[in-house]
């Protein structure tokens, strides 16, 4: 006959176990979505979609990713703010969502706080951004493109995935630092911004590596300029912004997992662990790492650290540029 004293050493083993083990009690109640603010076919998508497959089969469930893009990611970024902390909504974002937050904020239309509205997850991967032109454009660095787009009769145009997103923060900090005109296009997403380069209707972009490495191997695009602190291994002819004298546009690019506010600690211990154990995974680390990318896993603490620190970084620098989102 079983007693509570025969219980007594069976709880007490259970209370010591580590919490990554006792947050396996947390099972998803059906299907989990992922959702990628941007639409569909850029890198943070293909990442997405990589992790997807991969939790799909280790815990037990559909793993779906829903493009939900516009507003330089804020429209989907805003529905898992919304959405209830139970672990089965989720956002697989990227450093845009350190600009935009930032942008938002200083124009007081910020639907949602980084700090306040999310919990983040874990890294997904490291991924470069990085500056391009089309061939068309005769320049290999930052400064010549500076020179040519001051011979120009009119601004050349840019392009990025939308008001306040890194590549609009980077060009205004570049053509102020730089001292040459521009003219901003937003676009909703990487991947109908790297179209419009590749038809040669914008003279200036970025991408995240991993989605327009295929075209800069091609000769389509050319690479100009890394925003990260060292050159990617994929292009290591490529320089820095800081190697080329624009040091205030550097900054580290990343996607990753986040869940909404208030998510019970025990789900976010059993995702954490499941997201770090996916980018482990032999399949998906390599794909990672063929894609130009650094897998990622790092703990929840270690992610929050990251994105909180980069976001209070963005906040001078937005209002240094008076950057208005409208």
């Amino acid at each position: 006959m079983t007693t509570r004293r025969s219980l007594a050493p069976l709880a007490l083993s259970l209370a010591i176990l580590p919490a990554a083990v006792r947050a396996q009690a947390w099972t998803p109640n059906g299907t989990i979505r992922v959702i990628v603010p941007f639409p569909a076919g850029g890198t943070t998508d293909i990442l997405a979609r990589l992790y997807a497959q991969r939790l799909t089969e280790t815990m037990g469930v559909s793993v779906v990713v829903e493009n939900r893009g516009g507003a330089g990611g804020s429209i989907g970024a805003d529905v898992v703010a919304k959405a209830p902390p139970d672990g089965q909504t989720l956002l697989f974002h990227n450093l845009t969502f350190s600009t935009t937050t930032a942008a938002l904020e200083f124009a007081n239309r910020a639907p949602h706080s980084i700090e306040r509205d999310f919990a983040p997850i874990s890294l997904g991967a490291n991924v470069p951004m990085m500056l391009m032109v089309p061939r068309e454009v005769p320049a290999t660095s930052l400064a010549e493109f500076a020179a040519w787009a001051r011979s120009q009769p009119t601004a050349p145009f840019y392009g990025s995935t939308g008001p306040g997103s890194t590549v609009n923060l980077m060009a205004e900090v570049i053509k102020r630092d730089g001292n040459f005109p521009m003219e901003h296009v937003p676009f909703r997403g990487a991947a109908p911004l790297v179209q419009d380069m590749l038809a040669g209707r914008i003279q200036f972009g970025g991408d995240q590596l991993s989605s327009s490495l295929q075209h800069i191997r091609g000769g389509a695009l050319r690479p100009i300029a890394t925003l990260a602190a060292t050159r990617a291994s994929a292009l290591p002819d490529v320089p820095t912004v800081r190697e080329q004298g624009f040091a205030n546009a550097e900054m580290l690019g990343w996607n990753g997992f986040f869940a909404p506010a208030r998510t019970p600690e025990a789900v976010l211990v059993r995702l954490q662990s499941e997201i770090a154990a996916a980018s482990r995974h032999p399949p998906i680390a390599n794909r990672i790492s063929e894609l130009g990318a650094e897998p990622g896993g790092n703990s929840s603490a270690e992610f929050t650290q990251q994105v909180h620190s980069q976001v209070a970084a963005m906040r001078p620098l937005v209002q240094s540029l008076n950057m208005r989102v409208e």
